[in-house]
């Protein structure tokens, strides 16, 4: 028997029911979401960022990419039981409640919205290679927002073009980073890739800190369970564009950076700002290639940016369709997009974005980068709690153990590798998370106070 959820025994916020999902998403689509997600700014700017700590970090994308797996099984199997847009904040809540649910939802909107903001700064190195702006903030600010900007509007146009520009955008960034990743492979030089460790700090340590900040690149995995009331067929899609977007993206990340590693000198790859252009044209010996891999490269972010902007507003909407984000984000346009949350998470992004450029450029990135770690790896943690809870209270007639063996260890894999993420991005990422973090406890408590006096009179 299955316990009702509280949201299931809460007064909505809106009495009006849910309008229904609009299911635009197939598997190719699904999967070209996570792959959109996933292969954005992070596989372009983070080999220079990653650097300093050495090839070690190679070894980190190798952990990260088991990891990656591990979590895209878990949504896969949490989807089939709750099949609805919000994914990663459903799960927490029909498991341990509103304020569960309330923090999860709270953490993904903060992380969505601070990474779009990441994201838009790193195309401006890329921007950079194609057109120079020769170290003008005012330009390098007007491009990132117009690289923030440009995607929202496509959101504004509905789910459908969305999809459309998730598949387009993933095909013409997905090829020329395969034909670098093996074509590459050819010609790096073993001199390049210099020390294992070049931190200065432990080899477990490195291996978490580098890793930490590699996993900016792989956030997007749960883009299919977030956009599962958007995808058709959830309850078998979600899981398999879940685990084909992550295997895809991981073999090209791994093969593409030992590329970058191996065909750029590692004292000129830590000062490098357009690390895979730079790759290019020691491949080609020209600057052509640099310039191409660029276009490709601004394409690829521009692409990942308008699948993040849409998750950035699915999740508070089905927060909010449950009375726990405030009512504005449960509002739907035409395109059956919440437009108020695209509205919401532009408006913040830009916000970041001239931040950025008041305080340095270079500082602000990893920071971002670092923060996005922690507020996103904290809806991974409930959500792989959510599936040992559900786990733990299985009866005996329902349960197979071959396959309670098999969830069990995907659930603690999925857990623990959370854990170590949040560890790994230090004490300044994650004093600023548990920051933004609570933050949001005051909104809740206003909501929750607003809801129950609403209950007690309806008037």
């Amino acid at each position: 028997m299955t316990v009702p959820s509280s949201a299931e025994t809460a007064e909505p916020v809106d009495p009006a029911p849910a309008p229904p999902p609009r299911r635009t998403f197939g598997l190719a689509a699904a999967t070209a979401l996570v792959m959109g997600n996933i292969i954005g700014g992070g596989i372009f700017a983070l080999p220079a960022t990653v650097a300093p700590y050495g090839t070690i970090s190679l070894l980190a994308f190798v952990v990260l990419s088991v990891g990656a797996v591990a979590l895209a099984l878990l949504f896969g199997k949490l989807a089939r039981r709750s099949p609805v847009t919000g994914g990663l904040y459903v799960y927490p809540r029909d498991a341990f409640g509103d304020f569960a649910g309330f923090l999860s939802a709270w953490s993904y909107w903060t992380m969505c919205w601070v990474s779009i903001a990441a994201l838009a700064v790193a195309v401006v190195g890329y921007v950079d290679v194609l057109i120079p702006l020769h170290g003008n903030h005012v330009l390098q600010a007007a491009v990132a927002m117009a690289a923030l900007w440009l995607p929202a509007a496509a959101n504004f146009a509905g789910t459908r073009w969305v999809g459309a520009v998730q598949v387009v955008s993933t095909v013409l960034k997905f090829v020329p980073l395969l034909l670098l990743a093996t074509i590459g492979l050819l010609f790096v030089d073993a001199d390049n890739f210099g020390p294992f460790n070049a931190s200065g700090q432990s080899v477990s340590g490195a291996l978490a800190a580098s890793a930490a900040l590699l996993l900016y690149s792989f956030l997007g995995v749960e883009s299919a369970a977030v956009s599962a009331g958007e995808v058709r067929d959830p309850e078998r899609t979600v899981a398999r564009a879940s685990v084909l977007g992550t295997l895809a993206s991981a073999l090209v990340y791994i093969l593409g950076t030992v590329a970058v590693f191996g065909l750029v000198p590692h004292g000129r790859l830590v000062d490098s700002g357009a690390p895979f252009a730079d790759a290019v044209n020691a491949l080609t010996g020209s600057s052509w290639g640099g310039a191409a891999i660029a276009l490709v490269a601004v394409v690829s972010i521009t692409g990942c940016l308008n699948g993040w902007i849409l998750m950035a507003a699915q999740m508070p909407y089905a927060a909010a369709r449950d009375g726990l984000f405030p009512a504005p984000f449960a509002r739907v346009g035409k395109g059956g997009v919440p437009g108020f949350g695209v509205w919401a998470c532009a408006v913040l992004g830009t916000l970041l974005i001239a931040l950025n450029y008041t305080t340095g450029p270079d500082t602000t990135f990893r920071v971002l980068v670092l923060i996005t770690t922690f507020t996103g790896c904290v809806p991974y943690l409930l959500s792989a709690a959510a599936q040992l809870y559900w786990l733990a209270r299985g009866t005996r007639d329902r349960v197979r153990p071959a396959g309670l063996v098999r969830d069990l260890i995907v659930a603690v894999l999925s857990f623990g590798f959370s854990f170590w993420l949040i560890a790994g991005a230090g004490y300044a990422a994650v004093y600023q998370g548990v920051l933004f973090l609570f933050a949001g406890i005051p909104v809740y408590v206003w909501l929750r106070g607003r809801r129950e006096a609403a209950v007690r009179d309806p008037r």
